[in-house]
């Protein structure tokens, strides 16, 4: 006779995606479905929704919704958030910790995406081709628009942020034959850091033709790039940012814009989101703009779907999750009971 065989670890726990703008989820109840967990998708718009659907949540899939110690307080099953993408800004994560809930993201997703959009939107600015493309389409011929014009060999590429993203855009900037450099907190300027030339970023700053920004938000790196920074910048410098909003001072970057003390800017991710069609930012024929969307590929978007959701199922089957930013929350508080492993182990 066949032995019984044992319940999922899982079985009878429950996994809410919420506030997400994803088509589809069926990665994510797949792996919910393999480990027996209950899944369901509720997309709640202000706070008093938000408590309601996922009031019987022990793991959240979350992207936008602002998860603070208070709604954790409110939620009082939630064991685990897993954050889609890379960022953790809208996550309390000191809170989280305090509460023994753990908190994971995917970081690595998008390496080949983002960089892929760094580079795209930098040389479309660098060549001035969304003006042309325009003028074609209006039977002129923009040159003087868009002058001066320079090849890549001879300039330079700098890399503000030397993590995943920083290093693959470093490489792709370097294969398109840019002088490459770098700017790391953890770098010694004038040493070669993760096979990039590091310097300091005021010298990036004020010698790049390019630079292309690469950090986390978190209180060290907001407005990072600022007034200051941007005053050392040439008149043909490019801006290129598919980091976070705040790491770019937009009030200053729209200044530096209306003087023309930089040659334009490639923007991707925004102070607000979606960005108001009357922004600032979009009276200049010299910025490229996109909605937020340089972590996008169909290869990125599943791999984002099945990590985020496989790191909340590991987390509440007792496993140490692939990715956590908060590992001193592991095996105290909300996942005392959970954790069969150390993290690390």
């Amino acid at each position: 006779m066949n032995a019984t065989a044992a319940p999922a670890p899982t079985a009878g726990l429950s996994m809410v995606v919420t506030e997400c703008d994803h088509d589809a989820f069926v990665q994510e109840e797949d792996v919910a479905r393999a480990a027996g967990a209950a899944f369901r998708v509720e997309q709640a718009h202000d706070r008093a929704a938000l408590e309601r659907a996922c009031a019987d949540a022990d793991g959240i899939l979350v992207q936008y919704a602002t998860i603070d110690g208070a709604l954790m307080d409110a939620l009082p099953r939630l064991r685990v958030v897993g954050r889609y993408g890379v960022g953790v800004d809208s996550v309390d994560v000191q809170a989280a910790t305090e509460r023994g809930i753990a908190v994971c993201n995917v970081p690595d997703y998008g390496t080949e995406a983002v960089s892929d959009h760094a580079i795209g939107m930098a040389l479309a600015v660098v060549r001035g081709i969304p003006l042309l493309d325009r003028g074609v389409r209006a039977g002129r011929v923009d040159l003087p628009k868009v002058r001066p014009l320079h090849q890549i060999a001879g300039r330079t590429f700098g890399v503000v942020g030397l993590g995943r993203i920083g290093r693959a855009t470093a490489r792709k900037a370097a294969g398109l034959g840019y002088d490459v450099v770098g700017y790391d907190v953890l770098a010694t300027p004038g040493a070669d850091y993760r096979g990039v030339r590091a310097v300091g970023l005021e010298e990036l700053c004020a010698t790049a033709d390019v630079v292309s920004v690469h950090v986390p938000l978190h209180d060290g790196t907001r407005g990072l790039i600022g007034p200051d920074q941007l005053a050392l910048m040439r008149p043909t410098t490019v801006v290129v940012n598919t980091a976070r909003g705040g790491v770019l001072d937009t009030e200053a970057l729209v200044a530096a814009l209306d003087r023309g003390a930089i040659g334009g800017a490639a923007i991707d991710t925004h102070d607000v989101e979606p960005l108001p069609t009357d922004h600032p930012l979009t009276r200049f024929d010299n910025v490229v703009l996109t909605p937020h969307l340089a972590w996008y590929t169909e290869e990125s978007y599943r791999e984002l779907k099945r990590r985020t959701a496989q790191n909340v199922v590991d987390v509440l089957a007792g496993r140490p999750p692939r990715e956590v930013v908060n590992p001193e929350a592991w095996g105290r508080g909300r996942t005392a009971h959970l954790a069969t492993q150390p993290i690390g182990a």
